[in-house]
């Protein structure tokens, strides 16, 4: 008889949680600062981590701060929902906004005090964190495009909230600790034995991305989730979607055989059949998912052990029924839909850069400040981006100018006037916050793409799309593996940068030079920049031509460069 597997400890603390109970509501009014470990681990699937202040450790101690993340489907947030954020980062918050690449907010430094009242005002505009993070099917994203009169665009974005509404845990546990009135919010003590009918007792093994977009928009990184629908269109209308499984970026250097994939392509279902096949892949990742050690629990793990056709198969065995091969279609274009665009119906849509998702303000950039003149006056609805980006929508013609003037006064540059590496640029938070990184991104990211930008306009390139992507750690939150540019943070002020990806994010990209400090990384780019300058060939993409390259030969060509 085989030795029963050893569980993780995080299993452990789910199963014993009563459906993420844990002792959460105890520990909100203990008086410490902080929460336990336990707890920790089952803040997350409320929509926080726990982090403190990196900068300011020393002497052994630590200032313990919170972030707040916000579950928002495709990224859809009215007027009224972005100033509350606002106000909410301003009372409880460090001031500023973040918009994630998941389509999402977050706020930074909410202390341990004030975190039920943040989230409770956070659900008060009916957003919530419920799931934003966790070992559960987190934010929902699909392409933003506000398309009025639009079908697949309004069917696709349907489907979205459709998914995340059936993929929401169905315990009563956030209610009773963050919402509900009286006494009762702080202790909640009852033994409650709710049936999570998807996630089971102790929910997945690890967290769970879902994205759904358009072949000629991959703008949410499709191929990077556990599970990703691309819309198939004839005549206008969504006829199904291909099935991607088993997308995910993070990696372990110390581990081995951890890796970052790009999904595979599983099968093609119709609409009608989304909730239920979608049902299935999560129940199987459930059932076989890796409980033992978590760097090897995401889903691509479990495909990469079996094989797409075992997969395969025990989703068709959990659905009920078998399901064809993929539609030929597939990704063939990514727009970052920045700038003025006709939305279908008489009115524009506005998408606006904010450089690493952070609103704030700093100086002259006064995006906060600017953001919310233009929401307190139109009240438009917006969209946030998964490059980290704003869309205003439902703009009158007569407006633009206005509109264009509020932005340009308070600093925030207009699309045209940013580079296409500018406009493709997104980074992680990274230091000094997040627990996990080794060095800086978001902090260092405006003087790295500086550099790259110099390198690139010295030899003629400025036009030229080349996405950069950067993280402070190798675990791949920014997606930095697929781009034309990845760079990963590996020691303090040290990164791994990655070169053959593309924008469409439908390639892996290749280590191509380890432990660089970050001051040499525009310098150890710009050699690849010139020969991409010289040798490339009729359309092809800085991504392409290191990719048609290769390490070895790309690696050779500099050096001979450099030699000259």
């Amino acid at each position: 008889m085989s030795e029963p597997v050893k569980l993780s400890k995080v299993e452990g603390i789910k199963e014993a949680s009563r459906q993420l109970r844990g002792t959460i509501a105890d520990e909100l009014v203990n008086g410490e600062d902080h929460f336990s470990g336990d707890a920790i681990q089952l803040l997350k699937h409320h929509g926080t981590y726990q982090q403190d202040d990196r900068d300011q450790r020393g002497g052994g101690n630590r200032e313990f701060i919170f972030m707040v993340r916000s579950r928002i489907p495709g990224g859809k947030v009215t007027a009224e929902q972005f100033l509350a954020e606002f106000d909410l980062c301003e009372k409880y918050g460090n001031g500023t906004l973040r918009i994630t690449d998941r389509q999402g907010f977050q706020l930074h430094g909410v202390l341990k005090s004030n975190l039920r009242d943040a989230i409770r005002g956070i659900n008060e505009v009916k957003l919530s964190t419920y799931a934003a993070c966790g070992d559960v099917s987190r934010n929902v994203m699909c392409c933003p495009a506000p398309f009025r009169n639009n079908k697949v665009h309004q069917q696709m974005q349907e489907t979205a909230d459709a998914v995340a509404a059936h993929l929401k845990p169905r315990s009563q546990a956030y209610y009773e600790i963050w919402l509900r009135d009286g006494d009762e919010n702080q202790k909640v003590h009852e033994e409650v034995v709710e049936e999570e009918p998807i996630y089971g007792k102790t929910y997945l093994p690890r967290k769970f991305k879902v994205g759904i977009t358009l072949p000629e928009d991959n703008c949410i990184d499709v191929y990077t989730q556990d599970l990703g629908l691309l819309a198939v269109v004839e005549n206008d209308e969504i006829i199904g979607y291909n099935v991607l499984v088993g997308g995910g970026m993070g990696m372990t250097p110390a581990k081995k055989d951890t890796f970052p994939a790009l999904a595979k392509r599983m099968a093609f279902i119709t609409p009608d059949q989304v909730l239920d096949v979608t049902e299935a892949v999560v129940k199987v990742q459930r059932d076989f998912g890796n409980r033992a050690d978590r760097k090897f629990a995401r889903m691509k793990y479990l495909i990469a052990n079996w094989g797409l056709e075992k997969f395969k198969a025990k989703v068709e065995e959990y659905y009920g029924q078998s399901l064809p091969e993929p539609h030929p279609a597939d990704v063939t274009g990514v727009d970052d839909h920045l700038g003025w665009h006709e939305q279908g119906d008489g009115k524009l849509f506005l998408g606006v850069n904010i450089d690493n998702g952070r609103i704030q303000d700093v100086g002259d950039f006064r995006a906060k400040t600017g953001i919310r003149t233009i929401l307190k006056k139109y009240g438009m609805d917006t969209r946030l981006t998964a490059l980290q980006s704003v869309i205003f929508c439902d703009i009158d013609p007569a407006d633009r100018a206005d509109i264009e003037s509020i932005l340009t006064d308070h600093g925030i540059a207009l699309a045209e006037t940013l580079t296409p590496t500018h406009r493709y640029a997104i980074s992680c938070p990274a230091l000094p916050t997040c627990g996990l990184a080794v060095t800086d991104s978001e902090r260092v990211m405006p003087d790295l793409l500086s550099g790259i930008e110099t390198e690139l306009a010295r030899y003629g390139l400025s036009d030229e799309r080349v996405s950069v992507h950067m993280t402070g750690c190798p675990n791949g939150c920014a997606r930095p593996y697929t781009p034309d540019v990845g760079i990963v943070g590996k020691a303090r002020g040290k990164y791994t940068i990655y070169l053959g990806g593309n924008a469409q994010g439908t390639r892996l990209a290749y280590l191509y030079d380890d432990l660089v400090p970050f001051d040499e990384i525009p310098q150890r780019l710009s050699p690849v920049f010139g020969l991409f300058k010289a040798e490339r060939q009729d359309g092809e993409s800085f991504g392409d031509f290191c990719d048609r390259k290769g390490k070895e030969a790309l690696t050779e060509a500099v050096a001979a460069a450099v030699a000259e």
